[in-house]
């Protein structure tokens, strides 16, 4: 011990000596698993309100969401990143507070995803913190990017959302319907979580798998977030839990992959029959396909080669799921504070970091996020190893 440590211990009671030691550590003997794995490049950081859904369009340019159902703040609900700042999008007046009605502004963006033509969807959650969700708000958004225009709006009313409803994430297919499909995942901020379907033609939504398991959080569930053991108590929230969350299209948009956020198992359904406004919850259920366990999942994706990738907020990481079953570790670092919105272009796989599960509700109304809040890319493909020897041996 060097001197000065062994003076200053040498003065303090016995309690106070020992809560000034530091924790022992392993030496050369330490668990692997824990240090950061892969690289990934920050795109940007972000101060005030934390970010959640992102798209990037194939032509650079990035959209993101900053919902407003946890803290109702003044800035954009959704915008574009360009030049260093966040450019309230489509418009200043659908973007920001507003005293507009709820159906003609944007209140919430949360999930986003882009279309097989190049349009922007978001689910705007209609919910502002602290107040109820009032008719209107809550609605599917297309927009496109071209005219910078919203082209669709379909609003989602009673009964198709609940008091507690927390439209949480969507994905489009334009192979299925007229026009097209969307579907949203209803997470809930309560207990009745459920699948939401649109046809973009007629308008029409319907709500399914509101009492199958595949959709309902896991009762007893327990994570470790952050080094603490965190469990599932519906109306009195230790995480960020709830019901069918994250959700991902195959690339040949012929299933639905989602996932309840409350659980370490993946479902998927075949997209025909979600598309089916009359099969019956009892057919859908009988069609679940139960793909295993893929950890604590928030946000899922898949990219152009039909492999899908996982946020995981209990291990600060991203995994990848191949075709045949099997995981691979793509990215770990303890900057990766709860995972949220990610997104595939051709080569890179971008996500937010939103430190969600520092949120006052989940932590004795204290506020323990600490920005700035991250959004970073990979690639999907690891770049090749430049190599000395001739032939690279």
């Amino acid at each position: 011990m060097k001197r000065r440590f062994f003076l200053q211990a040498a003065t303090m009671t016995p309690a106070a000596a020992a809560a000034t030691v530091p924790p022992a550590r392993a030496a050369g003997n330490e668990d692997r698993g824990t240090e950061p794995y892969g690289a990934f490049d920050v795109v940007a950081r972000f101060d005030g309100p934390g970010p959640s859904g992102i798209v990037v369009l194939p032509n650079g340019r990035i959209f993101v969401g900053f919902p407003r159902h946890a803290v109702n703040h003044p800035g954009a609900t959704l915008g574009e990143l360009k030049d260093g700042k966040v450019v309230p999008y489509p418009s200043a007046a659908l973007s920001l507070p507003s005293g507009a009605a709820p159906a003609d502004r944007l209140m919430s963006i949360h999930g986003m995803t882009l279309d097989q033509k190049g349009r922007i969807w978001a689910i705007d959650d209609g919910k502002l913190a602290g107040h109820a969700i009032p008719d209107g708000a809550a609605k599917i958004v297309c927009i496109d990017p071209e005219t910078n225009r919203i082209v669709h709006r379909i609003l989602l009313d009673a009964p198709v959302r609940l008091p507690d409803s927390h439209m949480n994430d969507l994905r489009v297919s334009l192979a299925h319907g007229r026009a097209g499909m969307v579907f949203v995942t209803d997470s809930s901020f309560g207990t009745s979580p459920g699948l939401v379907i649109a046809d973009i033609a007629s308008g029409k939504v319907r709500r399914v798998l509101t009492t199958h398991p595949s959709a309902q959080p896991v009762s007893g569930f327990m994570a470790i977030v952050e080094g603490e053991p965190r469990q599932y108590i519906p109306h009195h929230p230790q995480l960020v839990s709830g019901g069918i969350d994250g959700i991902a299209l195959t690339p040949d948009q012929t299933r639905l992959f989602y996932a309840p956020l409350t659980s370490r198992r993946l479902y998927s359904l075949p997209v025909d029959l979600l598309s089916d406004m009359n099969a019956t919850d009892e057919a859908l259920g009988a069609a679940v396909r139960d793909e295993g366990e893929k950890g604590t999942a928030d946000g899922l994706c898949f990219d152009r080669h039909g492999r899908l990738y996982t946020t995981n907020y209990e291990h600060d990481c991203i995994l990848r799921r191949d075709p045949d079953g099997s995981f691979k570790m793509m990215i770990r670092d303890p900057r990766a504070l709860s995972p949220d919105g990610i997104f595939a272009t051709d080569d890179h796989i971008y996500c937010t970091f939103g430190q969600w599960n520092r949120l006052p509700s989940f932590n004795e109304k204290h506020d323990m996020r600490v920005p700035p809040y991250l959004l970073v890319r990979f690639p999907i493909e690891a770049p090749a190893l430049f190599n000395a020897v001739p032939g690279n041996g």
